[in-house]
């Protein structure tokens, strides 16, 4: 029996979970029954068990908490995908299609600034796409899981897993760069006095 190409399946996984959405049509994605897209996530959190990072799980932050800690005050899927460095489904975050004029995007875990609005653009990649972060909120890791090199990206206050960081992909932005983020790694804030004065601080 020929072995099989796990060069080709690692390929497979990076393409279905970190670029664009290539092997269904976006529109096909936006239209699935709700039934069937809640039966499908089971078998997408099996594969992207297989892109957990684990990078960033021997530093240290600000905020320190057990597992025990964290699993009281996450829901189980938070704690999936920021503290075990999970990935949610494409197309399926509150975030994707949100698109504000002003607002704070925080760390679903401790409430630390991330992303200003200003940051974020349409990138059709199924997960929220910013440009940039807020100085100093985001922290980078190289991650080689599955034998290849990509940056992680996680919040410098409590570590939280937050996606991914891409470059030069031809979207015309200042950086040139896209923060590939899972929508259930933060919250959003439209105006929240305390959160704009921590930015304010921060630039």
């Amino acid at each position: 029996m020929r072995p099989p190409n796990f060069s080709k399946f690692n390929t497979f996984l990076i393409n279905c979970t970190n670029t664009r959405y290539s092997l269904l049509e976006r529109r096909q994605i936006l239209h699935f029954p709700t039934r069937r897209a809640l039966k499908s996530m089971t078998a997408f959190q099996f594969l992207s068990s297989f892109l957990s990072s684990n990078s960033s799980s021997s530093m240290s932050y600000p905020v320190q908490k057990s597992e025990e800690e964290w699993q009281a005050i996450l829901s189980k899927e938070q704690f999936r995908v920021l503290r075990k460095q999970g990935t949610e489904a494409p197309f399926t975050g509150k975030f994707d299609q949100h698109m504000p004029d002003e607002g704070v995007y925080s760390c679903a875990g401790c409430d630390a600034p991330l992303y200003r609005a200003s940051h974020k653009f349409k990138s059709s990649c199924g997960w929220p796409a910013y440009f940039d972060n807020i100085p100093g909120a985001v922290t980078r890791h190289t991650d080689y899981s599955l034998g290849m090199s990509r940056i992680e990206i996680v919040c410098s206050n409590c570590g939280g897993h937050l996606g991914h960081v891409f470059k030069e992909e031809g979207y015309k932005t200042p950086t040139n760069e896209r923060h590939c983020v899972n929508s259930i790694s933060m919250k959003f804030s439209p105006n929240d006095p305390f959160i704009m004065k921590d930015c304010k601080a921060r630039d």
